[in-house]
């Protein structure tokens, strides 16, 4: 039997999702008109001294991945609409236009599809979006829906992952776990409170809790350069979960931001009067960079392997 090479990295479950998107984009060149290219919740496009700069991105959710066969149709369509609607918000953005791809078995009953589409419309009145198009395909297999988003966002108020210095205190939006209940299909994209964290602060570095603490908050700290603490016992987390579920359950789509120490007590202050109802939670903060961070259950990973 001929021998198989794998190469020196071998399947891509030995790999890791943040290792593999790195190899796949190294070398790609970045033009005059990207600001922000892979690596970030959102591409951003624009002009150097743009007033208002263009958001892209896209997302996808997969039967028996992201949702179950036996999930509430019009919420798995919510789902697939709030994902990306999450990223925009997280750069302190606004939705603009979709366009929606759907991949679905022959089989598959019309009002299960109909239920799909509800839940995309309802999620696209709710945030001021506009479907102007997209794609439908036939499916050998599990359901598959893509949603590509365009936003825009001022270029003073635009938030990245890449702006943390160490000594910046760290917050949550929200709490965090128990997305097996049902909370990830359920969520609500934080565009509101990211229009208003953006402006009225100097929001250092900011995004969107998809993946889970565990995995995003060493992206974020990674992106800028630096390391990170968190007070565990700080964690806000969902009733019935655990810090650990807070920090490796994923899906949580809550806003992680960091902020400079000068600005803590009016953001604490003021976000009580403004989001009287939704709890912002200072769980730590960036520090130096070191190869001896301590590390954190992760969240979820596309490719990591098991175990």
């Amino acid at each position: 039997m001929k021998r198989v090479d794998r190469g020196e990295d071998g399947i891509l479950a030995q790999c890791g999702e943040d290792r593999i998107l790195a190899k796949l984009t190294r070398g790609i060149r970045r033009g005059a008109g990207v600001r922000v290219g892979v690596g970030d919740d959102c591409a951003v496009i624009g002009g150097r001294r743009d007033r208002v700069w263009r958001l892209l991105k896209t997302d996808a959710v997969v039967e028996g991945i992201h949702f179950l066969p036996e999930s509430p149709p019009a919420w798995v369509g919510w789902k697939a609409m709030a994902r990306p609607i999450s990223d925009i918000a997280s750069m302190g953005g606004l939705p603009e236009y979709a366009l929606v791809t759907i991949a679905i078995s022959p089989r598959a009953e019309m009002d299960y599809l109909q239920g799909i589409y509800s839940g995309i419309k309802r999620a696209a009145r709710r945030f001021a979006v506009e479907l102007v198009g997209g794609e439908m395909s036939r499916s050998p297999g599990p359901t598959f829906l893509s949603i590509s988003l365009t936003g825009v966002v001022e270029r003073a108020r635009c938030a990245t992952r890449s702006g943390g210095r160490p000594g910046d205190l760290l917050y949550v939006t929200g709490r965090l776990g128990g997305s097996g209940r049902g909370k990830h299909l359920r969520f609500i994209p934080r565009v509101e409170e990211g229009r208003w964290l953006t402006g009225n602060f100097a929001i250092r570095a900011m995004m969107d809790l998809s993946d889970g603490l565990g995995s995003d908050l060493p992206r974020l700290a990674r992106a800028g350069g630096t390391g990170f603490e968190i007070l565990r016992e700080n964690l806000p987390c969902t009733k019935g979960c655990s810090v650990s579920d807070a920090i490796s359950d994923g899906e949580d789509y809550e806003l992680l931001l960091a902020v400079s120490p000068k600005d803590a007590p009016r953001l604490e202050t003021t976000w009580k009067k403004r989001f009287p109802r939704l709890k912002l939670t200072r769980i730590g903060k960036l520090t130096p960079f070191s190869k001896k961070q301590p590390g954190l259950r992760r969240g979820h990973d596309h490719f990591s392997q098991p175990g």
